[in-house]
């Protein structure tokens, strides 16, 4: 599927950098690209090249815009429901953005990693045909091809953190169900600018692996009270470190704050797409530094001060239900509906 013409980002709006990572040299074990992503992954968040998942994404555009061309009817008998499970159709307005309610103005189509390692069995739920008349050719590709990565990812960090061999692979295994799952998001165009499509938040899991064509996105870096763009660079993934990474690492590794609204210039008159895949761990992991095995994060939880990391030992299933759970606005029953589906971001936005 050809990528379409799109308007560029604007140059006079300001952005944030993010450190380009080169993925072939991480894989290589080269120590400077090691380093550089200890970096970013201890800071604001990076961007990937030679991933080699273009062709994958691009497809995952293709099935999301089928999909969002399905009558409403045809798309809602696989809706993700009220009660905490993240699988399946998302309509717009089905989600708070705010402790105010504000309604999202975002649809997106979730598939569970189960379900693609375990095609063509139903592991989780079903999916609509535009999903499963693709689920060879592209979206088991995608997942697949992503899951390793952020394993390839997660390995250096395990080192880094002076965990022993494995141990953070261990807590995302294959084997055990979990809330991974690759998003593809639809934004519609000509938005109001003050319109936010997708609230101030930290991700729920482990690592995100994000591909834009659009702006949008904007993230709020520490001691920053104003919030600035992420230009999109076309070919490269926007990669970010999660709540469950924060915790487990004792808040060496960062799960920073990020927000979507409306594309800045011409680009607002486009719908804004957008293909992610969420690393979460499996889902009977113990969210807790993981200061046994490791003097280092022994010593950084120890000395962390950031309430928000102690999460009390719930499982991951437990933070992602909860989280998800109280977003949506059937079972808002007020302020603190929205203040319980909050993870690590609290008190920063």
């Amino acid at each position: 599927m050809p990528v379409p013409a799109l308007p560029p980002f604007p140059d006079d709006v300001p952005t944030h950098p993010l450190l380009i990572i080169d993925y072939e040299q991480l894989k290589a074990g080269n120590p400077d690209e090691i380093d550089r992503l200890w970096g970013a992954a201890t800071g604001l968040g990076f961007c990937l090249k030679n991933h080699g998942v273009q062709n994958e994404v691009d497809g995952m555009f293709e099935m999301g815009e089928a999909t969002m061309k399905l009558p409403m009817g045809e798309k809602m008998k696989y809706e993700q429901g009220d009660e905490g499970t993240s699988f399946g159709y998302k309509a717009a307005g089905a989600n708070a953005v705010d402790a105010s309610g504000t309604l999202d103005t975002v649809e997106f189509i979730n598939i569970a990693k189960d379900d693609a390692f375990a095609w063509p069995k139903t592991a989780r739920r079903a999916y609509p045909p535009t999903v499963n008349e693709r689920m060879d050719s592209t979206v088991v590709p995608f997942i697949k091809k992503s899951t390793e990565i952020n394993t390839t990812l997660l390995n250096v960090f395990n080192a880094k953190l002076g965990l022993p061999d494995g141990e953070l692979a261990k807590r995302h295994p294959d084997y055990e169900f979990s809330g991974s799952e690759a998003r593809t998001i639809k934004n519609p165009k000509n938005m109001p600018k003050e319109r936010t499509a997708i609230g101030a938040h930290t991700d729920f899991g482990s690592l995100s692996f994000l591909h834009n064509r659009l702006g949008g996105l904007q993230v709020l870096p520490p001691g920053v009270d104003e919030w600035q763009y992420v230009r999109p660079i076309s070919g490269h993934a926007i990669c970010n470190v999660g709540d469950a990474l924060a915790v487990l690492s004792g808040g060496i590794l960062h799960s920073n704050i990020h927000r979507v609204i409306p594309p800045p210039g011409a680009q607002a008159n486009y719908e804004r797409w957008s293909q992610v895949f969420f690393t979460r761990p499996g889902d009977s992991t113990i969210l807790e530094p993981l200061s046994s095995l490791s003097p280092v994060v022994a010593e950084a939880a120890k000395n962390n001060t950031d309430k928000q990391l102690d999460t009390g030992g719930v499982t991951a299933n437990e933070w992602f239900t909860r989280r998800i759970k109280n977003q949506r606005i059937k079972n808002r029953k007020g302020p603190e509906t929205w203040e319980a589906s909050r993870g690590t971001e609290q008190g920063r936005a």
